[in-house]
């Protein structure tokens, strides 16, 4: 069949481009997306791929600060002509569902998440805006929200990167969907059962990462080490709550940051996730987890044997369960090979699986 590949905007290489190169690795067509930076896919299979973006990319800086463009999401995505193509499949966590499509096509969609910022994180977005900017961000989120709405039938068949994004879906677009885990290259993830006494929280720096609220807790606990990995618009807030014991070390490169956490005592993550797919890195390294106890993070560690959980997002909840997690011993083995449930392979199989079913029930229909 003839593939088309939509995404949102290709401005980096986090976890949902690595769910978008796994599929594109093995479905060979154009990708239709928003905005990229051209520097952001070098050296990875997207450097070489046949890439469409929107009349978005043409305003200046739009890779950059293409987030301002939001009222602008929606239009630009319906712009892309997809009518030649018999199969499109959607790598979404905005707008990229929202496709058009005739009748004839089908329509997959790999559903990261429905847009967090125009439903469960609207009033945590909303907040950190000033008056005239909130008026202006409430009419554009109630538009989007109609928007998103009103092109879920767009989509023949979703599937959900959790069971915490399944739930989600159902909610808010009242489709079912089948739950296939993001890749997570575990191969690539060095492995170590020697670990040092110090802690890891590694995240972009943004407000639901709540990296502020572990180099609080950390700086509570002195006697206690923490390293912190990442970079972002937080940064200011995460140095002015981190005590001695709390080392900043910025972004770094893939292996310089997992040298770190292979030999972490345990790793810290403070998010309400909707996978996590550093958490599985973490185990991948042997290195046992301490996670806030909502969103994929309950589906990827498991209580006791790879890890723990803190109930409330803060210090005391997480200060109390770092004493706990403490009296553990953990085995890195048992964690590793928790982790390898979630490999690329596992993924590379289960993808194929559901676009062979779901476009044989249409084909039959």
């Amino acid at each position: 069949m003839k593939t088309a590949l939509v995404y949102d905007w290709l401005v980096t290489m986090a976890g949902g481009e690595k769910a978008l190169a796994a599929i594109a690795e093995h479905y060979p067509g154009p990708l239709f997306t928003l905005v990229k930076n051209g520097k952001a896919i070098q050296g990875t299979l997207f450097e070489n791929r046949e890439i469409h973006t929107s009349f978005l990319q043409k305003l200046p800086f739009s890779d950059k600060y293409y987030r301002y463009l939001l009222p602008l999401f929606s239009l630009a995505i319906e712009q892309f002509d997809l009518s030649s193509y018999d199969l499109i499949l959607s790598t979404s966590h905005a707008v990229a569902k929202g496709v058009l499509t005739h009748p004839d096509q089908i329509h997959l969609c790999y559903c990261l998440t429905p847009m967090r910022y125009a439903w469960d994180l609207t009033h945590q977005y909303l907040s950190t805006l000033g008056p005239l900017q909130k008026l202006a961000a409430k009419y554009t989120l109630h538009r989007l929200r109609s928007w998103d709405v009103a092109t879920v039938g767009r989509v023949d068949h979703f599937a959900a990167i959790s069971h915490t994004i399944a739930r989600r879906i159902q909610k808010i677009y009242g489709r079912p969907s089948t739950v296939i885990y993001p890749p997570v290259d575990t191969d690539k993830i060095p492995f170590s059962a020697e670990k040092e006494e110090y802690y890891v929280a590694m995240s972009r720096m943004v407000p639901y990462k709540r990296i502020d609220l572990i180099a609080e807790a950390f700086s509570q606990m002195p006697e206690r080490k923490l390293l912190i990995i990442g970079d972002g618009p937080e940064m200011h807030k995460v140095k002015s709550k981190a005590g001695k014991n709390v080392e900043i070390l910025g972004y770094l490169p893939d292996d310089q940051a997992l040298s770190y956490l292979k030999k972490a005592k345990g790793f810290i993550f403070a998010a309400e996730e909707d996978f996590g797919i550093v958490v599985v890195e973490a185990q991948a390294a042997g290195t046992p987890v301490l996670a806030f106890g909502k969103g994929g993070a309950l589906e990827t560690v498991e209580v006791g044997k790879t890890g723990l959980f803190f109930e409330e997002q803060t210090v005391a909840s997480l200060c109390g369960a770092l004493a706990e997690f403490e009296k553990i011993d953990f085995d890195p083995h048992a964690i590793r090979k928790r982790a390898e449930r979630f490999s690329k392979e596992r993924f590379v199989a289960e993808f194929h699986a559901f676009v062979a079913e779901k476009t044989q029930r249409e084909i039959h229909a």
